[in-house]
C-alpha cells in the first residue's frame, strides 16, 4: 500500500509546496511526487544548507503526518536508530518474579523480551505506527557508519525489522521515508538502489530570490536583492564552505533585526559571521568586500 496523495498532478504538487513556503523545481517536486505515488524511499543530496531536511518536514505538514527524525552521526548503532530493550524494567521484573518465587528460565525470556519491554526508536516507530503512514526522516546518512547502512536494506526493501527475539515486525502501512546526505562519504549502491535519486543544487538568483521571499516576507525588497545578489557571488569565490539557502536566510533575518535597509560595506563586516563559518572564509571575503558590493550594485543596474 502507498501513501495517498491528493494532487493529479506534478503541478498541482509543486504549488502546493509553494504554498507552504517551500519553492522547489519541477525536478524535486517531481522525485517527491514518484515516490509518494509509488511508495519508494527518496534519496536527496547536495550541500548543506540547499533545503534537503526541509523537504521532510514541508512533506509531514502537507500532508498532516507525523515526522520521525533521526539524525545519523558517527557510531550510530541499532539501539539508538531501531530499539534496545529495556533492561532497567527487565531487571525489575526478575526481582519481583524471584521474590513472589514465579522464577522460571523459559517463561522469564519470554516475558522479559516482550513488546512490554521493548524501547522503540525512529526507526522502529515508523515501521509499527498502525495505519497512518509517518515521514521518516534519516538525516545526514554519511555521518554514519558504512555499516549501519547495511541494516537500513531490510527497511528499504520490504518496510519491516526483524527482532531476533520477537520476529520480523512489518509496517501495516509503509513510512514514506526521506532520506538526506551531503555527501562526504559515498553511500552504497545496495543502498541507492531501494531508492529514488534526487541531487539539490544550489538554487539560481531567482529562485534563491523566490525563496527568500517566501520565508522572509518581512524583509525589503531592495535587501533582499542585495542580499541574495551577494550570497551568489560569494558562492563563486574559492571557499572552504559556501553557504547554503539556510544561511542567506540567516544573515537577511541578522540584518532585519538591526535594521538595516540595504547592504554596505560596515553591514557586511559586522554580519558576516552569520553568513560564513569559517575563519578563512570570512577573512577572504572581507577582502573581496567592495569588489563584491559593486558587483551587485552592477546587477541592480542592470
Amino acid at each position: 500500500m502507498t501513501a495517498s496523495i491528493d494532487f493529479a498532478t506534478i503541478d498541482d504538487f509543486q504549488a502546493a509546496l509553494a504554498g507552504r513556503a517551500y519553492i522547489s523545481d519541477r525536478g524535486l517536486a517531481t522525485a517527491l511526487f514518484l515516490a509518494l505515488k509509488l511508495g519508494r524511499p527518496l534519496l536527496l543530496e547536495g550541500e548543506a544548507g540547499v533545503g534537503k531536511t526541509e523537504v521532510a518536514k514541508v512533506l509531514a505538514a502537507l500532508l498532516d503526518r507525523s515526522l520521525l527524525r533521526l539524525q545519523c552521526y558517527e557510531g550510530l548503532d541499532l539501539q539508538s536508530a531501531a530499539y534496545e530493550w529495556n533492561y532497567t524494567r527487565q531487571l525489575l521484573q526478575i526481582r519481583l518474579m524471584e521474590a513472589a518465587g514465579h522464577l522460571h528460565i523459559d517463561a522469564a525470556q519470554q516475558e522479559l523480551f516482550g513488546p512490554d519491554f521493548l524501547l522503540k526508536r525512529p526507526l522502529l516507530q515508523a515501521i509499527d505506527s498502525g495505519h497512518t503512514a509517518p515521514v521518516l526522516l534519516i538525516d545526514e546518512l554519511d555521518r554514519a557508519d558504512e555499516e549501519f547502512e547495511a541494516f537500513l536494506l531490510e527497511l528499504l526493501s520490504d518496510f519491516q525489522i526483524t527482532i531476533p527475539e520477537l520476529g520480523t515486525i512489518k509496517a501495516a502501512v509503509p513510512p514514506i521515508v526521506i532520506i538526506t546526505s551531503n555527501r562526504t562519504r559515498e553511500v552504497h549502491d545496495a543502498l541507492r538502489r531501494r531508492c529514488l535519486y534526487h541531487w539539490i543544487d544550489f538554487p539560481s538568483y531567482d529562485k534563491e530570490l523566490a525563496i527568500v521571499s517566501a520565508r522572509a516576507p518581512q524583509a525589503g525588497t531592495a535587501l533582499a536583492r542585495q542580499i541574495v545578489a551577494f550570497v551568489q557571488s560569494v558562492r563563486r569565490e574559492d571557499l572552504y564552505k559556501r553557504p547554503g539557502v539556510a544561511e542567506t536566510l540567516d544573515w537577511l533575518a541578522a540584518l532585519v533585526a538591526l535594521g538595516r535597509q540595504s547592504l554596505d560595506r560596515a553591514a557586511v563586516s559586522d554580519t558576516l559571521g552569520v553568513l560564513l563559518k569559517y575563519r578563512e572564509d570570512i577573512e577572504h571575503i572581507e577582502r573581496r568586500a567592495v569588489a563584491l558590493l559593486e558587483e551587485i550594485g552592477s546587477h541592480d543596474r542592470a
